[in-house]
């Protein structure tokens, strides 16, 4: 048989699939719209669909009956899309991404006639909550392309309310600044940890807010705390790639052991600052030089091989015209990257704040997390382009696939203890795609899991009540299942796991220094930094 008569058969395949569920999700639509009419539906909305939480949805006939006709055609769609999953898991990812957006823009709430608690609202102020309403729509059409703002903007200020942890820079070029945490303890452990955030978003959803910063967390545990905060680049920085931030990633390793007085150091990296630091151990481990103690990687995925939800970004045209978008433009801007991640959780982050800011005519919240989604970053066209590469050829996990610094990348040549963090509720980097990073490296590793999502997973300080983590030993040889079905589940967070690994390879307590900096590197301005500002000094 040859290939084009086996694609053939498989498309054939397919569409013999898709048909057979179609028709069974008919059936099953029609029924349950026949119980629905006469009023022996038993369709209610998930728990915690905050959609519905008005008491008229089940109270009125009307309302009722319209919710779960609603609820019923998104359940035939669901079935649709579940039977691509047994054939193809990125077509079923592309259906299920397009389709979402579709349910979620179809839901009765996104209208003022289908809204009972904006109707009721309409009439509590007369009107006022549309005048309100349309006034913000307008404004968010010219200020934030259309779409409805998160969080009211200005609110919250960064210095001021955000990234407020005592510090300095101490160091500062053209791709990012080096900041030094005041310490907080009279003595700290001897080896110093960088922190290495993604390039995508400004660094403070680690120091959000005194009680929820990670960083001040860290230096109330004696860790003497460095911080890496990246330039926000602008189409003069098209050229900047892969290579470009790990050498700044290398850089401030030298510089924070000039600082400290070390032979290594210890790094912690989030979501693609793992990827490139990744890179840089690799790079270091081929070159025979180990700056680095050990490393921890924080939602970070290293195997893009994985069902994830991203893989609805997957199609070759598709990641081609954003390649080409990119090279055109010089950068991929915030507002865009925004609008994706975005699109990836509808209800939650486009249509709840279109309920809120337009049909209720409330202001959008003053929340800290918010203002940060909401202070985005640009991506260089070149390592965006990288960035594509990795997600569409998954290069990575083969030795030689990439280079970085000039030395090929070889996850397995990464040795040093590592320490890998992922959360249950990920869909940017689900959480067994994080934990294939234990099966990669060629050291020890420990893994835990935390119970939130993404960013929530990490903004998680020690002391809220609902905060829970899986913690076990890790052995490369199990499965991602069955590391989770022989852990335990912890009350409290990740961050104290992970400040207990890292002190247990911290060296001794020392003084804590009286000043920040040295005179090779004097203080240039204090934290939270110029650049988090988008400010370039001349």
């Amino acid at each position: 048989m040859t290939e084009r008569q086996t694609g053939s058969g498989r498309s054939l395949g397919r569409a013999l699939i898709g048909c057979s569920a179609a028709a069974r999700a008919g059936i099953s639509l029609g029924a349950e719209l026949v119980r629905i009419g006469i009023g022996r539906s038993e369709l209610a909305p998930q728990r915690g669909d905050n959609r519905f939480r008005d008491p008229t949805w089940s109270d009125n006939l009307y309302f009722r009956r319209l919710l779960q006709t609603y609820l019923a055609w998104c359940r035939a769609i669901d079935v649709v899309v579940d039977s691509l999953e047994e054939d193809d898991w990125r077509r079923a990812a592309k259906a299920r991404f397009l389709l979402g957006i579709l349910t979620s823009a179809a839901a009765p709430t996104n209208v003022l006639a289908g809204n009972p608690a904006a109707i009721k609202r309409l009439l509590d102020t007369g009107g006022a909550s549309l005048v309100r309403g349309t006034r913000n729509w307008a404004t968010d059409l010219v200020t934030n392309g259309g779409m409805p703002s998160m969080v009211k903007h200005g609110s919250l200020r960064v210095g001021e309310q955000l990234a407020v942890t005592p510090g300095g820079v101490v160091s500062r070029d053209e791709v990012a600044e080096l900041i030094q945490y005041s310490p907080t303890t009279e003595e700290v452990y001897e080896r110093p940890v960088l922190v290495v955030p993604p390039p995508i978003g400004r660094y403070y959803f680690l120091d959000l807010a005194p009680g929820r910063s990670f960083v001040e967390y860290a230096a109330g545990r004696g860790l003497q705390t460095f911080m890496l905060s990246w330039r926000n680049p602008s189409p003069g920085q098209s050229d900047w790639d892969l290579d470009t931030y790990a050498a700044r990633i290398d850089a401030a390793i030298r510089e924070v052991r000039d600082l400290t007085g070390v032979e290594d150091v210890n790094v912690i990296s989030f979501c693609a600052g793992g990827i490139m630091t990744a890179g840089v151990l690799s790079h270091l481990a081929a070159t025979g030089e180990s700056p680095v103690h050990s490393v921890a990687f924080a939602v970070t995925l290293l195997d893009f091989g994985l069902t994830a939800p991203i893989g609805a970004f997957s199609s070759a045209r598709l990641l081609a015209l954003a390649r080409w978008n990119s090279r055109r433009a010089g950068l991929i801007t915030a507002r865009n990257m925004g609008s994706v991640f975005s699109w990836m959780r509808p209800d939650d982050l486009v249509w709840n704040y279109w309920v809120n800011n337009y049909l209720m005519g409330l202001d959008p919240p003053e929340f800290d997390i918010l203002s940060w989604n909401a202070d985005g970053t640009n991506v260089p066209a070149a390592l965006h382009g990288q960035f594509l590469e990795i997600f569409e050829h998954n290069p990575l996990v083969t030795p030689g696939g990439m280079t970085c610094l000039g030395s090929p990348i070889d996850l397995a040549g990464i040795t040093v203890p590592a320490f890998v963090a992922g959360a249950v509720n990920d869909h940017l980097t689900p959480w067994r795609g994080t934990y294939r990073t234990v099966q990669l490296l060629g050291g020890e590793t420990e893994f835990v899991l935390s119970n939130a999502g993404h960013i929530a997973s990490l903004v998680n300080p020690p002391g809220n009540p609902r905060a829970t983590y899986f913690a076990g030993a890790t052995d490369a040889a199990q499965s991602a299942d069955e590391w989770l079905g022989s852990s335990e589940q912890k009350s409290g967070s990740w961050w104290e796991a992970w400040a207990d690994w890292n002190i247990a390879r911290s060296g001794d307590l020392v003084p804590a220094p009286q000043a920040l900096g040295d005179s090779a590197h004097p203080v240039l301005v204090p934290a939270p930094g110029s650049y988090v500002r988008d400010e370039v000094p001349a």
